[in-house]
């Protein structure tokens, strides 16, 4: 198929997690998710960004590579620009969204993939990128 994808780091937390709650099954839905990108040999964009978000909430650099590592073969690892930044930093500030959702979703459209979130920033983002539930895409 040959699709790309770009997981929000809220994603990838309810994939290493598991993070599964009583009326909505989110480590489920994210590990079907994956499991379906690797069968269909398609690709997941992963960015700094989300690197350094799993960081700030605790995870070592040694756990990030060890928790990515299986996927090393369908992950395309990029790193913005200073444009980029720029641009989400300006949408940011003229949408009271967090910086770094505006940032996900220009990588995410910059690299022509299909970003995945439960994120409700990404509503007021929709003239740069569309935004899909895991369960949305399985």
């Amino acid at each position: 198929m040959n699709e790309r994808f770009y997981l929000d780091t809220s994603i990838w937390l309810d994939f290493f997690e598991d993070r599964n709650e009583h009326n909505l099954k989110k480590g489920d839905f994210a590990k079907n998710l994956i499991s379906e990108i690797v069968e269909n040999g398609d690709k997941i964009v992963v960015s700094e960004v989300i690197k350094n978000e799993l960081i700030g909430l605790k995870f070592s650099h040694y756990d990030i590579e060890n928790l990515f590592f299986p996927y090393r073969k369908i992950i395309i690892l990029v790193y913005s620009t200073k444009k980029q930044f720029g641009k989400a930093k300006d949408i940011s500030k003229k949408r009271n969204i967090p910086l770094l959702d505006a940032l996900h979703a220009i990588l995410a459209r910059d690299y022509g993939a299909i970003m995945v979130t439960r994120d409700r920033h990404f509503q007021e983002l929709l003239d740069i990128i569309k935004s899909k539930k895991p369960e949305e895409i399985i």
